[in-house]
């Protein structure tokens, strides 16, 4: 049985309750990280704790520790649990007021809900679909405009997922104004003439703390990367494509929407920077 944490307790998850008036529950208001564990160790854990705090200040939601709290909790987690390969997912919430109100209850007399609970996912870094690769469809992106602030209000990537696995696939692109703008829970890629495209930042996409970390290595690497939007037919006549994330790293895409990607199996760039984001990320762990 796991720990989990809730609100200062370590708990069995069995016990752990949270009040059916928290605000997640009933506005979806809240937002989390997923931190990955290699080796018994946290992944890119600087960069999640900063766009935490940056997904809170955009909400104005008040933070509930400090930034060395919530890493002592990370480690205490995975030494409960005894994770080797796995994630830690957190989340705040605005709290509980006690009634249900559209109006933010006051951060003076409502404190923040903290929760965090790992998943043991051993063998985490040696996926075998990095090495057979995923297919994907495309979808509309009906999403709300703030992609950049990672909240719980996850139904519509959810909808996504499943419309893929009906569709006999792994993962669905969003399409906005005929571009792509990220994966359902993933940032997109693709590669041409050895280039690496991705889209620029803005509020349309999230963050990624990957995507950051393995553009870095790309260009460390004498890769040569473009930031701006690509379209569908873009990805199908590409070289290859890839997704980056926390749990899955820098994971090949083989297919859109049935037309296979280059020759349809993983290519060269993204098995490279696989490679070097997991070399330099177990260097960085913490």
């Amino acid at each position: 049985m796991r720990t989990v944490y809730v609100n200062g307790e370590y708990l069995p998850e069995t016990e752990a309750k949270v009040s059916i008036f928290d605000r997640a529950f009933l506005m979806a208001d809240g937002v989390y990280e997923v931190t990955s564990v290699l080796g018994g160790k946290l992944i890119d854990f600087d960069g999640h704790a900063r766009r935490l705090a940056r997904s809170l200040a955009e909400l104005d939601m008040k933070a509930p520790c400090t930034e060395d709290e919530l890493l002592a909790i990370h480690r205490e987690l995975v030494a409960r649990n005894e994770i080797t390969d796995g994630l830690v997912y957190l989340q705040v919430t605005r709290g509980s007021a006690g009634d249900r109100d559209f109006a933010f209850p006051d951060p003076e007399t409502t404190e923040p809900t903290l929760v965090l609970f790992t998943q043991n996912k051993p063998g985490l870094a040696d996926n075998p679909a990095a090495k057979a690769g995923i297919k994907v469809i495309s979808i509309e992106d009906i999403r709300w405009g703030r992609r950049d602030i990672k909240t719980v209000q996850l139904l519509y990537p959810s909808m996504a997922k499943m419309a893929a696995k009906k569709a006999g696939c792994d993962d669905a692109w969003f399409v906005e104004d005929g571009k792509v703008t990220e994966g359902s829970s993933n940032n997109a890629y693709i590669v041409k003439g050895g280039k690496i495209i991705t889209r620029e930042l803005s509020t349309d996409i999230l963050h990624g703390i990957t995507r950051a970390a393995v553009l870095r290595c790309a260009k460390e690497a004498q890769m040569e990367v473009e930031e701006r939007s690509f379209s569908i037919d873009e990805a199908k006549e590409a070289d290859e494509a890839f997704v980056t994330s926390a749990s899955s790293f820098v994971m090949p895409v083989v297919e859109v929407d049935g037309a296979k990607v280059g020759t349809g199996t993983p290519g060269p760039v993204a098995a490279r920077l696989r490679e070097i984001y997991l070399e330099e990320s177990l260097k960085a762990a913490v």
